[in-house]
């Protein structure tokens, strides 16, 4: 059925319920199981930071790194926990755009992605589930 599963990981409960509802899936199925964490630009505040004091603005950048490298080996704890190995990836860039560069990348059946409880408003439109539901290759399973 899924020969290879991806999940979108960061520190959100509603992205630690998918991963493990991942790891479940991939153990069960026999599945290829990566995961992808992401590091974004930091944005406006980071280019006056870098104004400012350019060391701070590279300090910061390492930090992010850090954090994700983290993020990357607790879900490997996690997966091996169940006896699952796993693939991690670390992107850097755009969320949507660098997520769905790596479901290319490792050719994933399907991606499973955390999904926040919120009421249905018109913001939940552009999210960034939806915009990976339409943008990925693949079958996308939302957790809540």
């Amino acid at each position: 059925m899924f020969k290879r599963i991806i999940v979108a990981y960061d520190t959100s409960p509603e992205s630690r319920r998918a991963l493990a509802s991942a790891i479940r899936l991939a153990r069960t199925l026999g599945s290829e199981f990566h995961v992808v964490t992401i590091c974004e630009p930091s944005g406006l505040s980071a280019s006056f930071v870098s104004a400012a004091a350019p060391s701070l603005a590279q300090t910061l950048a390492a930090d992010q790194i850090t954090l994700a490298e983290q993020r990357l080996a607790e879900a490997r704890e996690m997966a091996g926990m169940h006896g699952v190995d796993l693939t991690t990836h670390l992107a850097q860039g755009q969320e949507v755009e660098m997520i769905v560069s790596c479901v290319k990348e490792c050719k994933a059946d399907l991606l499973v992605l955390g999904i926040h409880q919120r009421t249905r408003c018109l913001p939940l439109l552009w999210s960034t589930v939806y915009q990976l539901a339409l943008e990925s290759p693949c079958s996308v399973l939302g957790v809540h």
